[in-house]
């Protein structure tokens, strides 16, 4: 069997040079913890950056997967599919939603929103109006379309021309939304809280008087929910803290406990925009990944997943202040549940790099915001353990 060093090797050679990979090789999960082909173990507070959130390898996901891998793998959406038809059910009577369509990750309900809003603005009003507005230090994906709409340009570097129709305004400024709102403009997206952008959460109202203004305006109002949604922020959805409804809510990472799906939830009032031949997905919402998607829902929903998420978000909160009292290059905490930010004055690169070494994972965002993710079945002892090797690391600044 190859060692790490051997398996990064072969990589080398033919794998896309598309990301800056860690030096780790994984071999297994189990809840909170993953090992390596070498067999050293690690605290992961990255969950496959918020994937995982019922943690690695969840009995009961793995038992619907394997259920279903042995009854039907794929079956084109031609047809009916039962599995589909119940995550369907179980996400709109839990949210504001009436409709969904399955896709196969968050950059493709974007794409799919975004297709939406332009396409009932020209019927309701006109081939002019199709410009959204997003947030600076946004981030939607990255196709062409959804480099775009994302409020970060070092995503569009080299991918120009960029596609026309998008606003950015800073985030959780309503006087500059505002400002931006012009006879062209059909939508407004948003997350309720930025995690690539470095786990920004809005001011309180701020979220509601983007609705109010949507309404005013007579624009669609859509939440990207792909990293925030599922438990992450301590309710099944984010947007439910702020007691504010979108139109268009897009759902992807965690929806199926790890497996790849995707998911726009919207109105009824919308349902006759995106019509029989108008979009589509050949693998979206297939019986493998909704099987699982159901199996991951109900757990979040009936096994205390977001309780204990509220539970240890507060304890998280609490110890990051902590370590903010005592090392003066911590800027600040924020964030929600469990998803948290802790900026630093100085780069966080080399903290991640000393901590997966000691055996946690972390990621550090914007270059300077290191970011906790750890899964939502997450316990007190494994938070403080996680701590631990992250102080050994900040006692060496």
């Amino acid at each position: 069997m190859s060692n790490s060093a051997q398996w990064i090797e072969r990589a080398e050679r033919h794998i896309a040079r598309t990301y800056g990979r860690y030096p780790l090789v994984a071999a297994r999960g189990e809840g909170c913890r993953l090992w390596d082909v070498d067999g050293k173990e690690y605290l992961d507070f990255l969950a496959g950056v918020a994937v995982n959130n019922l943690g690695h390898c969840h009995p009961k996901v793995v038992k619907a997967l394997q259920e279903q891998a042995a009854t039907l793998l794929h079956v084109s959406n031609y047809f009916h599919i039962p599995a589909q038809i119940e995550l369907a059910e179980l996400l709109c009577r839990h949210s504001f939603g009436d409709r969904v369509f399955f896709c196969n990750s968050g950059a493709e309900a974007n794409e799919a929103a975004m297709k939406l809003v332009r396409k009932h603005s020209r019927e309701a009003h006109g081939e002019n109006r199709f410009e959204v507005i997003t947030a600076l230090a946004s981030f939607h994906g990255r196709t062409i379309g959804t480099i775009a709409a994302t409020g970060q340009d070092k995503v569009r570097v080299g991918f120009e021309p960029v596609v026309p129709g998008f606003k950015y305004v800073a985030f959780g400024d309503i006087e500059a939304l505002r400002a931006a709102v012009s006879p062209n403009i059909c939508a407004v997206m948003l997350e309720p809280v930025q995690g690539e952008g470095g786990v920004n959460v809005p001011p309180p109202g701020y979220l509601r008087a983007v609705r109010e203004l949507c309404d005013a305006k007579d624009l669609l109002l859509v939440f990207d929910e792909v990293q925030v949604g599922c438990g992450r922020t301590g309710t099944l959805f984010a947007y439910e803290q702020e007691g504010v409804e979108p139109d268009i809510m897009t759902l992807a990472k965690a929806l199926a406990g790890g497996p790849p799906i995707g998911a726009m939830v919207y109105r009824e009032k919308y349902v006759e925009t995106l019509g029989p031949g108008t979009h589509g997905s050949t693998f979206g919402g297939n019986p493998l990944m909704t099987a699982a998607g159901v199996s991951a829902l109900r757990t979040l929903l009936e096994d205390g997943v977001l309780d204990n998420c509220r539970a240890m978000g507060t304890y998280l909160r609490q110890r990051l202040e902590e370590f903010k009292q005592r090392y003066a290059f911590i800027v600040e905490v924020r964030g929600r549940g469990l998803i948290y930010g802790m900026e630093l004055s100085i780069e966080g690169g080399d903290i991640v790099k000393k901590c997966l070494s000691r055996g946690l994972l972390l990621n550090c965002t914007m270059g300077k915001v290191l970011r906790f993710l750890p899964p939502l079945i997450v316990t007190r002892e494994e938070i403080d353990e996680a701590l631990a090797i992250l102080e050994s690391v900040l006692q060496d600044i």
